[in-house]
């Protein structure tokens, strides 16, 4: 009997605490609940009404009348991509193409720092404050471009050129050990001031500014390349950074005939104005003879183009790639005088030269002349008729296409 009433009881509050648990989640029915936890979102949607008794019988789980709870985890937002190292505006331009417009845009780099790789950390800080990293970028492109375009131009025009090395090829080329350059002379671009540049970087002057013009032409020390042995010339070829500046050819050959001829200088006068008269001035005069003085510019293109020169050519009119051999000797920094500030700052620091030097910008003769430009070098070649001026091109032929320069003047084309 009391095994009985125990049983009825038991059944009693088990009903009883059923009932009551049902009761409670009848309330979430009326509703839609939310929580979140740690990031997960956790939804319990609205529903119809259920019955709590199944068969007749109390419902032992009643939730199961409920939807399962919707479990929400919301996306993590993709972390944001890495800095750009290249600025936001700035463009790749060693991956650009040459246009055919553009095919001979030019080239170089120094050997042992090439420019086309990014900045040392030791020279970076030399080089940031005078260039940004995107014009460094423009200006190593454009070097190397120079670089590569004078090697095509020598494959495809000058592929018999013998590839040995002579005193004579390097007669024209400084040489600076303390910074380990060799700079190529081309008289009438920029070469008095880099002349007087070098005498600084080799410590034998402290200021270029004061260095006259007979002392960076006639009394320098720096010693050209010839004047060591064939050992000394091959060890600084391979191992030193070889330099280059070039001009328009017509534009400097105006300025070499403006300086030499239209100004008094006895050297020039005497060796190639007296010849230059006596061949090509019907009736001349006979101070005009004796002083060779008053050269016209028609009479010295003559003088150029004569294969039967009375004088032999001389180095402020010869052609740059006649005086340098590109295609004999690999420069690393072919520079244009062009954009003669910029690139020689440029080189200066790639050579690791003192911060407060810069590549002197003045004349030390003939002060009253306006610098020969491109509008003076078209007043020069009107006084000369079509033939002319395409043989005068023609003689510079070569010096344009290394060094990708434009026709000049629509008459040419």
């Amino acid at each position: 009997l009391h095994c009985w009433l125990g049983y009825v009881l038991l059944c009693c509050i088990r009903h009883t605490i059923c009932l009551e648990y049902a009761q409670g989640f009848n309330k979430y029915q009326d509703s839609e609940t939310t929580q979140v936890y740690r990031g997960i979102i956790m939804v319990i949607r609205k529903r119809k009404q259920h019955h709590l008794l199944e068969n007749g019988r109390p419902c032992p789980n009643p939730t199961h009348h409920f939807k399962k709870v919707s479990v929400v985890i919301p996306k993590t937002p993709p972390p944001p991509p890495p800095p750009s190292i290249r600025g936001s505006q700035e463009q790749d331009l060693g991956s650009q193409r040459i246009s055919k417009k553009h095919r001979k845009l030019l080239k170089t780099s120094p050997p042992i720092q090439r420019i086309n790789k990014s900045p040392s950390s030791s020279s970076s800080s030399s080089l940031s404050g005078l260039f940004s990293l995107q014009r460094w970028r423009k200006l190593s492109s454009i070097l190397e471009q120079r670089r590569q375009l004078t090697k095509e131009m020598c494959a495809k025009y000058k592929s018999n050129v013998s590839k040995t090395i002579t005193q004579h090829h390097v007669k024209n080329i400084f040489v600076e050990d303390k910074h380990k350059l060799l700079y190529c002379q081309v008289p009438k671009a920029g070469c008095s001031n880099w002349k007087r540049t070098l005498m600084v970087l080799a410590g034998i002057a402290s200021d270029p500014q004061t260095i006259n013009h007979d002392t960076a032409h006639i009394g320098n020390p720096l010693k050209t390349l010839n004047n060591f042995d064939r050992q000394g010339i091959m060890r600084r070829l391979g191992s030193y950074t070889k330099v280059l500046f070039v001009r328009e050819p017509l534009e400097r050959i105006v300025s070499a005939y403006r300086d030499k001829f239209e100004n008094p200088n006895e050297y020039y006068h005497t060796l190639f104005g007296k010849p230059i008269i006596s061949k090509y001035r019907p009736n001349a005069s006979r101070s005009a003879l004796e002083s060779g003085n008053g050269v016209t510019f028609q009479e010295f293109v003559q003088y150029l183009l004569d294969v039967h020169r009375p004088v032999g050519i001389d180095i402020h009119w010869e052609a740059a790639n006649q005086l340098c051999n590109p295609c004999l000797i690999d420069y690393d920094f072919i520079g244009k005088f062009e954009n003669m500030e910029e690139e020689s700052d440029l080189l200066l620091r790639l050579a690791r030269a003192p911060r407060n030097l810069t590549l002197p910008n003045f004349k030390d003769r003939n002060l009253a002349d306006e610098r020969t430009s491109l509008k003076i070098t078209q007043k020069y070649f009107a006084q000369l008729g079509p033939l002319e001026r395409q043989r005068v091109y023609d003689f510079y032929y070569m010096d344009y296409l290394m060094f990708n320069y434009s026709k000049p003047f629509q008459v040419l084309n």
